[in-house]
């Protein structure tokens, strides 16, 4: 599965999110209403889900500089630390400095001024275009192989694990090779596996099937990272189900969520994965969980069983 395939090229605008819900109704003088917001009516409302974009991790400004040059901008729109590879496209007598192409470590959110441009000759036109892939997380970061990951769901969950480390249907990629595929219940709460910090939210997708070509790379998920760097990711949550926003601080059993079926799924599941940052690119890394026996790596399918 590649719901979280977030490497992407980022324009030199920011994104704009079209509403999520649309309301219908026609009012006692047969005038018909279009609404983004909830009307407050006693005529009939026709509600509409409206398709969102997928949030922009970064956006990037080129603001002129007091010497006639220009400053690359980037702003992290992540609520933690990503990796940002900046390269020209286009240009034509413009020196950067540093020279371009350069990767850059942004380790909190905000504006982050990483390069400047200048024309070499002044009296020639310049121009240049600055493209950008970003991937969230700290390449610097150690993985802690000793943590104990609990099983993402209350105390009594009735859960099986389905596809499981390398699973030949869509655990192939690197960023999902050691990722498992848990069955429960639709709406079945979901809890942080771990404590950490939330940096990544999509909550507002609702399509789901089989058309791996069109939802492979979308579906509801949380990702948060932890004090060792790695990041958990809870993916194909419920339509509008997430609890919590980027920044907020979970502890291990917060719940954070709901099981559902949206993206690249026939059915609810969660699918949890344990990434690091391998130098922008995403590695799925081998991961414990905290079991009814012990420790144990989710390397295989397992029959229904309940959280201890």
């Amino acid at each position: 599965m590649r719901v979280l395939s977030l490497v992407a090229t980022v324009l030199l605008a920011p994104s704009m999110l079209e509403a999520k819900q649309l309301y219908d109704y026609v009012d006692e003088r047969g005038i018909r209403h279009f609404t983004d917001t909830a009307p407050t009516t006693t005529a009939p409302v026709r509600s509409t889900r409206i398709q969102v974009d997928e949030r922009p991790m970064i956006r990037l400004e080129t603001p002129k500089s007091e010497d006639g040059g220009s400053f690359i901008v980037v702003h992290n729109l992540s609520a933690g630390p990503i990796e940002v590879a900046l390269s020209l496209g286009e240009s034509r007598n413009i020196a950067t400095t540093p020279p371009l192409p350069e990767r850059f470590v942004l380790g909190t959110s905000g504006a982050h001024t990483v390069a400047s441009a200048r024309s070499i000759d002044r009296y020639q036109p310049a121009s240049f275009r600055v493209e950008a892939t970003a991937v969230p997380g700290d390449p610097r970061g150690r993985p802690d192989p000793r943590v104990l990951y609990r099983i993402p769901f209350p105390s009594g969950t009735r859960y099986a694990i389905g596809q499981a480390f390398g699973g030949s249907f869509s655990h192939t990629d690197d960023q999902n090779f050691n990722a498992v595929d848990i069955g429960v219940k639709e709406g079945t709460p979901v809890v942080a596996a771990r404590d950490g910090i939330v940096i990544q939210v999509e909550r507002d997708f609702f399509e789901s099937g089989g058309d791996k070509s069109r939802l492979a790379s979308r579906a509801n998920y949380v990702r948060v990272i932890h004090e060792d760097d790695t990041m958990a990711v809870y993916a194909h949550l419920a339509y509008e189900s997430v609890l919590v926003e980027p920044g907020d601080v979970v502890l291990s059993g917060q719940r954070i969520g709901s099981a559902g079926a949206t993206g690249f799924a026939t059915g609810p599941h969660l699918h949890f994965v344990i990434q690091h940052n391998a130098g922008l690119q995403l590695k799925s890394i081998p991961f414990q969980f905290d079991g009814p026996d012990g420790a144990y790596t989710p390397s295989r399918s397992i029959g229904w069983q309940r959280v201890p």
